[in-house]
């Protein structure tokens, strides 16, 4: 038997989801999501997040094309944070990385850059 679960979104009507290749396991990106940006997701097999600096919903890839084909949504024991696990294609940072998660505290990249955001995003 399966129930949906209860979703703790803050204030904000927001909730933190991290972006995991299913097949890896490599964290790529954390976003956050409104119930619609959920929704919509759901719906369509492709993330969907909030954007805070734009204040509006966007599709993952909406841009560049590099998209998340979410797999599976994860909830965390306290229903306040997602786990989407996705097949990401092209990279998921819009500078350019495989991963969000590409440098270290003390500034070393050690991720890989597998696209030109100058060359995306004119």
């Amino acid at each position: 038997m399966t129930d949906e679960v209860d979703l703790a979104f803050d204030e904000h009507e927001r909730i933190p989801a991290v972006a995991q290749d299913a097949d890896t396991g490599e964290v790529l990106m954390l976003a956050y999501v409104t119930s619609e940006a959920l929704e919509r997701t759901r719906e369509t097999g492709l993330a969907h997040y909030y954007s805070r600096s734009r204040d509006e919903l966007w599709k993952k890839g909406g841009t560049s094309g590099h998209v998340q084909e979410v797999e599976e949504v994860r909830v965390d024991c306290d229903g306040d944070a997602l786990l989407y696990l996705v097949d990401q294609t092209g990279g998921a940072c819009h500078t350019g990385y495989e991963s969000c998660f590409h440098r270290t505290v003390d500034g070393e990249v050690v991720g890989e850059q597998v696209f030109d955001p100058d060359e995306v995003y004119e």
